[in-house]
């Protein structure tokens, strides 16, 4: 099939390039004249494992091209994808601004019989309101459906190749043949159901996700107070099958570019509806406490943070990724920097922005850099490289004993040996 797929973040470039692994014929738009060159040059603008070399793969075989020219994208397109951002606007509702336009840029090229496909995150009534928009700027006879992605940052382009679930929502059999002839390739079931209930799907999965992690936490404070292993109650709830293990694991709640914002949107929702949800709001608050937390036991133990050296390690919001927006480890950082601390951070890939550094915070090229004369260390994102740290080379690098592990990722035996004092989520 010939696809168009508006924008090349995270869900238009993983989209695009692996619509292609599966035999489409792809064009990706983007308004960045800049993004464009360089992913015509096989630069990637975002971090992603196995991105790259899909990408490369496709675009040498033909089937997947990048340009600025919309007209040139859609013009003879059978599915257009829209996967611009949809950020939070400061009220906790979602900015459509960017995808409006994309919408309306379309629109004069499309041509008879095109599927436009939502695939951003959007609210609950966007693709009757798009294809509203859409049909009174062109004669063309178009559908518009809901197709939420459901890609985890990190593991975007196994998600969507490997997907438990293809969400369609549509009020056309026609669009919905479309759709699931767009995805035959793709071994799990294709789920059809009106458009808005596609769209609060996303919604609902993200908010429940989001929860889960929160529950987890309070349990592993409790755990805390009460002697208990966290990790140990982790496997043992997460072994029965109406509750699963993903999503139990302890830390300093969630973040990244989608759990914050879809939850802030699923409220803002509700209070549009005078609904009270009160479970999600809990969740938010829980994972605003799980950071605060962290630090309120890190400063304990070092009596105060005034003036003193802790190295950080990660920065990004979790593994395997750059991204660092709403990051769980950016606001750390920002609690130790306001209580006085001087930080120096370290992460294997992802860069703190300048808005992000502020005063007495430092980028360092390794962790041991990080460790020193620092007072104490705080692990806050699961690098899989942290795992694995000469621990006898951070201790002689720093002038304290402590360990505030965040991920819960060093092993409390070898801490002990290294003579370190080590602070966990949840357990003893």
């Amino acid at each position: 099939m010939r696809v168009c797929v508006i924008g090349t973040g995270y869900v238009g470039l993983v989209s695009g390039a692996c619509l292609a692994e599966l035999g489409h014929h792809v064009v990706c738009v983007d308004v960045d004249p800049v993004k464009i060159e360089k992913l015509k040059n096989g630069v990637m603008p975002i971090y992603e494992p196995g991105l790259e070399e899909l990408v490369l793969r496709n675009a040498r075989s033909g089937r997947l091209s990048f340009t600025t020219d919309v007209a040139e994208g859609v013009s003879d397109a059978e599915v257009i994808s829209l996967g611009v951002g949809t950020p939070s606007a400061d009220d906790g509702s979602v900015d459509m601004s960017y995808f409006d336009a994309a919408a309306a840029s379309i629109a004069p090229y499309l041509q008879d019989g095109a599927v436009v496909a939502d695939k951003s995150t959007v609210p609950v009534g966007t693709a009757e309101r798009i294809e509203t928009m859409i049909r009174s700027m062109t004669s063309a006879k178009i559908d518009v459906v809901s197709n939420p992605e459901f890609l985890k940052e990190g593991f975007a382009v196994y998600d969507f190749l490997n997907p438990a679930r293809v969400i369609i929502g549509s009020a056309s059999e026609r669009a919905t043949d479309v759709m699931v002839h767009l995805y035959a390739y793709l071994d799990c079931p294709k789920i059809v159901m009106d458009r808005r209930s596609a769209e609060l799907t996303k919604y609902a999965a993200n908010a429940f996700l989001a929860t889960k992690i929160s529950f987890i936490n309070e349990i592993a404070h409790l755990a805390e107070e009460v002697g208990a292993d966290v990790e140990s109650v982790s496997k043992g709830i997460g072994s029965d099958p109406r509750i699963g293990k993903e999503f139990l694991r302890a830390g300093p709640g969630w973040g990244g570019s989608c759990f914050p914002k879809d939850v802030r949107a699923i409220v803002y929702l509700a209070d549009q509806h005078e609904h009270p949800m009160p479970i999600i709001r809990a969740a938010q608050a829980m994972s605003v406490r799980a950071r605060q937390r962290i630090i309120e036991r890190l400063e304990r133990a070092i009596d105060s943070l005034e003036g003193k050296k802790i190295g950080v390690l990660g920065v990004a919001f979790k593994q395997n990724t750059d991204d660092t927006r709403e990051s769980p480890a950016v606001d750390l950082i920002a609690f130790l920097r306001d209580r006085g601390a001087h930080v120096q951070v370290y992460d294997p890939i992802a860069r703190l922005t300048g808005a992000q550094m502020g005063d007495r915070v430092t980028h360092v090229v390794d962790p041991y850099e990080a460790a020193n004369q620092a007072h104490a260390m705080l692990i806050a994102t699961e690098w899989d490289e942290f795992r694995a740290l000469d621990l006898a080379r951070i201790k002689s690098a720093m002038v304290g004993d402590l360990i505030v592990d965040a991920r819960n990722m060093v092993r409390a035996e070898d801490a002990a040996h290294h003579g370190f004092r080590h602070i966990r989520v949840g357990r003893k």
